[in-house]
């Protein structure tokens, strides 16, 4: 199967789409970020919110 014939998504934390991947067979509706760096990004930032609930 070609790249471009596979599902895809788009990372909320960093914009860029990315492609199903054989290891997310049975979760690819609960993935939500590309990689690990951006989901850790991602509760960094949620947690950043929380302390500061009035900054952007």
């Amino acid at each position: 199967m070609k790249k471009a014939e596979l599902p895809s998504k788009v990372c909320p934390v960093c914009g860029r789409p990315f492609f199903w991947r054989r290891r997310w067979l049975r979760c690819w509706n609960e993935v939500r970020y590309c990689s690990e760096r951006c989901r850790r990004s991602a509760r960094a930032r949620q947690a950043e919110r929380q302390r500061h609930p009035g900054s952007p």
